[in-house]
């Protein structure tokens, strides 16, 4: 069964498991790189509330952040626009699943109108009604590479919407910590 769907895509499988296999790391990589340790590490966060003196490191995004504000304390904007590099570098691959989610259904509707293509190219020239067994199996071969670019399409579009709204709410914890470090910078030091 699996094994005819694949083969009724015909050679448009190629470019549709291409979206799949590109959609999936994207995903993984993502999921992985947002993780709250890489982005917001607690211990990091207890310190800029609780107002303690930190150490950055390079090892999450609000440690490069604070490490960056500490090097320009006298720059509120550069660190703001830091700190938008930072969110945007957060967002890197996202967009590509948008560019997925849209690609793969029509590529799926293109192997389709070429599947339907090569079945009415065999309807009898004599009578013009086609087999009807290999009409429908022509048929639904067919439609199995919308099948797939549907498929593909959900497994872009759902895990894009959820990374998108996990990147905004890191943006806007992001955002007041960083209110928070600004605020720390600008007092005089006794």
């Amino acid at each position: 069964m699996i094994s005819d769907i694949i083969k009724g895509a015909g050679f448009l499988i190629w470019p549709l498991a291409l979206c799949s296999l590109i959609a999936v790391y994207i995903v993984c990589e993502r999921l992985y790189s947002l993780r709250k340790g890489a982005v917001l590490p607690d211990d990091l966060v207890d310190a800029i509330v609780e107002g303690r003196d930190v150490t950055p490191g390079r090892h999450s995004v609000l440690a490069r952040i604070v490490g960056f504000a500490d090097k320009h304390k006298n720059d509120p904007e550069a660190v703001k626009a830091f700190a938008r590099l930072e969110i945007n570098r957060m967002e890197r691959g996202v967009p590509y699943l948008d560019v997925i989610h849209v690609t793969a259904p029509l590529l799926g509707l293109t192997g389709t109108v070429l599947g339907l293509l090569n079945v009415f190219k065999n309807v009898s020239k004599e009578t013009g009604i086609p087999d009807p067994a290999p009409f429908m199996q022509g048929v639904s071969l067919a439609l199995s590479a919308t099948l797939i670019g549907l498929l593909i399409a959900m497994l872009a579009l759902i895990p894009s919407g959820f990374l998108q709204r996990k990147i905004e709410n890191y943006a806007v914890k992001i955002d007041l910590l960083l209110e928070r470090v600004l605020s720390r910078n600008s007092k005089p030091t006794p």
